[in-house]
């Protein structure tokens, strides 16, 4: 039987070949650790964007330029509240539903939609990001890199090629083949893993704790959501494949853990109130008997984003196996009780995805009139609306909301992705001024815009500017050899222009780095070589 790897599988083996990610010590982090020399910060950015990139090319990574805001603003929120708020972090969505996440190193976090999808509310999804935050800025992360390196590198790196090869080869032994490969890395790191350290996984709780309440989210969100993972284990038992979550592989959780951070949660709050009033009280540049309103996290510990029941919705029907599988899920939920609007999007997307835009828009249009302000809703109408022909009430419902909020992500790729499926010059052009207003240095890193930029500018008639934007899409998917092909044969153009040809020298340039890096664990891309789609990890080479 031709057998996919779990995601979380896959992830760690990515994360612990580069970084040893989830690998803990027994001590904490100490003033003389010679972590901080093991790797600089540019260099664990760039190992952290590389098992992204990898990731991506193995189609784990869920790319949506909605949840991708939603899970950006929760992230960089906790991050900004965090102990080193200076440290870049980068979220990012796995499409796989087992219950796991996990941080690698440049501040990289990866989470599950089966995490996401398994929470009540969107402070229990704040509460494991917290928790993963503090694995990073307390260089938990990095002190696994170094002992990674010193100890189990190689061997990680060959398992990476062998799971990979397998899952390129193909065949019904391709599922035998991934499983011995991934159970043989992973079996070299059990021994850390059951002996996850304790002081650690307490240090990150009580940070993560503080940093979930300083952001504005209850305190007591991570203990809850411990208790929502020992129902799904209680649910589970009897069934060997889904007993444990993988998050609880890497994580164990206990009673006295619950009861610790509840703990923890309980005696935070009045501390925070305590410190916020003495030091109010104390300022003498205010004037005496003037009190001053407590700080947003101090005031509300329920302060979450408002979106996150419209995030989950989605994220069932975007990592559901297919669309059909999605609308039967909502069907069963509609049977035990009526849905709710949220659930109500949900139908909708899982109909468009299945090209019923018609019925999606039965469910759209009540949710879209009482709430005119929602964007998750105005999208995806908009998008039934054109491709139902009805373009210009498409184009005025994007026109109007862009006027309002020219520089909002998801709403800019969703107008520019709708004109580019219009395949005309007009619309290219429209696209790509919509797009320009996003321009700016993260959009170098940010694959989704490039894919859409591309495709603007290509049907604008910019074929330059286009096979720069495909040769970046190239580079973030995890083909960065396919990316140098691409940027040398544009450089042969004769119409280039001084500026373009300089961007693309100094592109080749500082990809070049990252192809040698992968060349030199053993990792190529074979339809560069004019072979076999997928990556090849020569284990000779380590």
């Amino acid at each position: 039987m031709n057998l996919r790897p779990p995601a979380t599988l896959l992830a760690f083996a990515l994360s612990a070949c580069v970084a040893a990610a989830t690998a803990q010590e027994r001590s904490l982090p100490d003033i003389g650790s010679s972590a901080a020399n093991v790797l600089s910060p540019a260099k664990q950015a760039e190992y952290g964007a590389m098992v992204l990139a990898q990731l991506r090319h193995e189609g784990y990574v869920l790319d949506d330029p909605l949840l991708d805001g939603w899970l950006d603003d929760v992230g960089q929120r906790l991050a900004a509240a965090s102990s080193k708020p200076q440290q870049s972090f980068t979220f990012f969505l796995l499409r796989e539903r087992q219950i796991n996440a996990f941080a690698t190193l440049g501040g990289y976090i990866a989470v599950n939609a089966g995490l996401v999808l398994a929470a009540d509310r969107e402070d229990e999804v704040a509460g494991v990001l917290a928790h993963e935050i503090s694995h990073v800025t307390q260089q938990h992360v990095l002190r696994g890199a170094e002992k990674a390196q010193r100890e189990s590198l190689p061997i990680l790196l060959a398992t990476l090629g062998a799971i990979m090869a397998a899952q390129k080869a193909g065949g019904t032994s391709s599922g035998d083949a991934t499983s011995a490969a991934l159970m043989t890395g992973f079996g070299l790191m059990q021994q850390r893993q059951i002996n996850y350290t304790r002081d650690n996984e307490a240090e990150a709780d009580r940070i993560g704790i503080r940093t979930l309440a300083n952001a504005g989210y209850n305190p007591e969100a991570m203990a809850d959501f411990f208790v929502t993972l020992q129902g799904v284990v209680r649910m589970n038992q009897g069934d060997e494949r889904a007993a444990v979550p993988g998050y609880l592989q890497t994580h164990p959780l206990t009673l006295a853990r619950i009861s610790e951070a509840r703990e923890r949660a309980a005696k935070l709050e009045p501390g925070l109130n305590a410190t916020a009033r003495s030091t109010a009280s104390s300022n003498p540049l205010l004037p005496a008997g003037l009190q001053l309103a407590m700080p947003a996290p101090l005031r509300a510990r329920n302060g979450d984003t408002g979106d996150f029941a419209w995030a989950r919705e989605r994220l069932r029907v975007f990592s559901a196996a297919t669309p059909a599988q999605a609308i039967r899920e909502y069907q069963q939920m509609r049977g035990k009780q009526p849905l709710d609007e949220a659930r109500r999007y949900g139908l909708a997307i899982a109909l468009q995805q299945a090209g019923d835009e018609a019925k999606a828009m039965q469910e759209l249009t009540p949710l879209a009139q009482a709430h005119p302000g929602n964007l998750w809703v105005q999208i995806a109408l908009g998008q039934s609306e054109a491709r139902l022909g009805k373009t210009a009430d498409a184009d005025h419902r994007f026109e109007t909301l862009l006027a309002r909020m020219p520089t909002h992500r998801a709403l800019a790729l969703s107008y520019a992705h709708l004109l580019g499926e219009r395949n005309t010059r007009a619309a290219g052009l429209r696209a790509v001024a919509v797009l320009r207003q996003l321009l700016g240095p993260a959009t170098g890193n940010d694959l989704p815009f490039q894919q859409t930029y591309a495709r603007a500018n290509e049907i604008a008639g910019d074929t330059a500017r286009a096979g720069e934007a495909w040769a970046e899409a190239a580079y973030l998917s995890g083909r960065p050899e396919q990316a140098l092909v691409q940027l040398n044969n544009l450089k042969k153009r004769g119409d280039l222009d001084y500026y373009a040809r300089a961007r693309i020298d100094a592109r080749i340039a500082s990809i070049t780095p990252t192809v040698l890096e992968l060349r030199r664990q053993g990792v190529h891309d074979e339809e560069v070589r004019g072979g076999k789609l997928g990556l090849r990890v020569q284990v000779g080479e380590i």
